[in-house]
């Protein structure tokens, strides 16, 4: 396809195939991939049936926490509106009776405000009529007074319809005068003039129209007072009501999905990173973070044959059974099950490489070590967090999810953070250790017995040392001897004096309270939960069947890159466009490649600083030397024609 230059126009490449529906099952297409396999229905079966129960319990959680929301926004109504009839009663109320009753929901999704204005417009439909509503609507058109307003109020609530079933008009007779509901999903978009002027004049017809209203806030309450005047927001009588923050939504979704053996499917430390820097950097949004977390899914499903056996323990011990040779041929090829191979004895290693019986039944039991592991890393996890979520500066993090990217990456008990940890946890008081050891104990107590051993009753010791601990509080004074007779003295000089040879005593005297030692033990007795269950998933052999590490996979589909594209597509214009005749050699400037194509290759052979007269005559040069060629081209056939 020819091409002239860009002042005479646009250039429009259209693809030759035709447009065709897709007429093969999605499920077949798990064949086209790069590794190819037999079982590829049956991991698209399993991939399905792992995000519907994801999906279910996403949901679950999704209207728990909207339950909570609602539950606070409807008993704020009803005790609005129970106050609006008290104070109609009462004549000397004139001055309270023009607050508005107004609830300000802070939240991060504008359509959760947008599910609640539905709900309650279905609401209003049981109610009324359809003749009603038409009449509505054509009041709202004709009439904008609050006049008319007032005057529909009184004739809807007065009206009574006969036909209307039993169990709806005892409904409605709990609200014989229903208060009018308006909800403001966006406020920081309106305008303020207009909310100001509705304000006021809706204040002085409150007591024949009685108006509630719900404002939803985006960012922070102050902007309240920021739109709207003092003498305006004080006549408001306005309650917050809340949601989760953004990010103790995330934590909580994690909680949920990730951090427990419910689900098989895991992510590695690189791909939880990619995730929550989406989250955190650019949208805040718990349904792209989800829709995020499903396409790993269905990545790891696509790319890993062996995510055949990623399912719940006893369906894939059953799976195992009925692996063919090529499949057993990939759990060899796993890097975790080499290394494990290496650490075997010579024999084994021989029947692990031989036997396909022997490596079927060896797949079991590490598939079920897998299991284990995965069941003590949450519970220990869960332990710990407990324990630092509360230190100063947060050495491992204040959110779960940190302290789980932390032990994904490496040993924690390497790092300098987890150390300054336990500098801290030896400074707790009673009073913090004995409540968070009591936490501890609550989880692994809810936990099944035989995973982790006697550690619940190990815990369960510490706690009553503790409480005997109090018993000895005078003993203990005692034998730690009485304060100086000179630290009660008033003068400052003499009172730091005192302090710094309480200070050298206590350095050279080794000897160590009892609640001290005991502090000891309970710190020591974590750190050893710690490093013998918060191994990392890459020591665990054939993990790779239920984690998926593809961060850059990942990250090609969900990170927008359209710096690359336009550099690929004008380096290189035959990767979008597919033409022969713009193939050329690495370095080299096609001159009958687009013009535009042409000047930003000439830009990138120059430095930093450019010379716009010798860059426009370097693309004449390049331009006018296919020119040049046709006509010696010419030239030479008409040689060739009089020789």
């Amino acid at each position: 396809m020819a091409t002239s230059s860009v002042s005479k126009g646009c250039f429009v490449f259209k693809p030759n195939f035709k447009k065709r529906k897709i007429s093969v099952p999605i499920e077949d297409y798990f064949n086209k991939g790069r590794n190819e396999s037999e079982d590829s229905k049956l991991r698209f079966e399993t991939y399905q049936l792992i995000w519907q129960q994801m999906k279910s319990e996403t949901e679950q959680l999704q209207e728990e926490l909207n339950k909570n929301l609602f539950d606070n926004l409807i008993e704020f109504l009803q005790k609005s509106h129970s106050g609006f009839q008290k104070k109609s009663r009462d004549l000397g109320c004139q001055v309270k009776l023009r607050e508005i009753p107004t609830a300000a929901l802070i939240l991060d999704m504008k359509h959760f405000l947008q599910k609640l204005f539905s709900q309650l417009m279905d609401c209003c439909v049981d109610v009324k009529s359809k003749e009603e509503k038409s009449v509505q609507v054509t009041q709202k058109k004709t009439h904008c007074s609050m006049d008319s307003l007032c005057s529909w109020y009184m004739t809807v609530t007065q009206k009574t319809d006969p036909k209307m079933p039993s169990k709806k008009r005892t409904t409605t007779s709990q609200w014989q005068s229903p208060p009018v509901v308006l909800i403001l999903k966006d406020m920081e978009s309106f305008t303020t003039k207009v909310l100001q002027d509705f304000i006021i004049i809706s204040s002085q017809h409150l007591h024949e129209f009685p108006l509630i209203l719900i404002f939803g806030i985006a960012t922070s309450p102050i902007i309240i007072h920021r739109l709207l005047s003092h003498a305006v927001s004080s006549l408001l009588c306005i309650e917050l009501f809340q949601s989760l923050s953004c990010k103790e939504h995330l934590t909580t979704v994690l909680d949920k999905l990730l951090l427990t053996t419910q689900f098989p499917f895991k992510i590695s430390e690189k791909v939880l990173q990619v995730l929550t820097n989406i989250f955190l950097y650019h949208d805040f949004s718990i349904q792209n973070f989800i829709k995020g977390l499903q396409l790993s899914l269905l990545e790891h499903f696509y790319s890993q044959p062996l995510s055949v056996l990623c399912c719940n323990l006893p369906e894939a011990k059953r799976r195992i059974n009925f692996l063919s040779d090529n499949q057993c041929e990939n759990i060899r090829r796993l890097p975790s099950f080499r290394r494990y191979v290496e650490k075997q004895a010579s024999e084994k290693q021989v029947a692990l490489l031989t036997n396909e019986r022997f490596l079927k039944e060896e797949t079991q039991s590490l598939l079920e070590n897998l299991h284990v592991y995965h069941t003590n890393y949450f519970l220990v996890l869960r332990c710990l967090h407990k324990f630092t979520s509360s230190l100063p500066k947060y050495p491992l993090g204040r959110q779960i999810r940190e302290l789980y990217c932390i032990c994904l990456e490496k040993n924690i008990w390497d790092s300098e953070e987890y150390a300054s940890a336990l500098q801290l946890l030896r400074m707790l008081a009673k009073d913090e250790l004995t409540t968070i050891l009591q936490n501890c104990f609550n989880i692994f107590k809810s936990s099944s017995e035989k995973h982790l051993g006697s550690t619940a009753k190990r815990i369960e010791e510490f706690l009553a040392q503790f409480q005997s601990l109090d018993a000895d509080a005078k003993e203990e004074e005692d034998a730690s001897g009485s304060q100086p007779k000179g630290l009660q003295k008033t003068d400052l000089y003499h009172l730091q004096k005192s302090l710094l040879e309480m200070k050298e005593l206590r350095r050279t005297s080794k000897k160590q309270t009892k609640f001290e030692v005991l502090r000891e033990k309970v710190v020591n007795f974590i750190d050893y939960l710690v490093r013998e269950y918060l191994l990392p998933p890459e020591t665990q052999p054939v993990h790779e069947v239920v984690y998926f590490s593809a961060a850059h996979a990942l990250r090609e589909h969900l990170n927008a890159a359209p710096r690359i594209a336009l550099h690929t597509a004008l380096n290189n214009p035959y990767y979008y466009l597919q033409n022969e005749a713009l193939k050329s050699e690495e370095g080299c400037i096609p001159n009958i490649a687009p013009d535009i194509c042409i000047a930003y290759k000439l830009h990138l052979e120059c430095s930093r600083l450019i010379n716009l007269v010798d860059w426009s005559e370097a693309f004449a040069t390049v331009v006018t030397a296919a020119e040049k060629m046709d006509a010696n081209s010419a030239v030479s056939e008409e040689m060739n024609e009089i020789i």
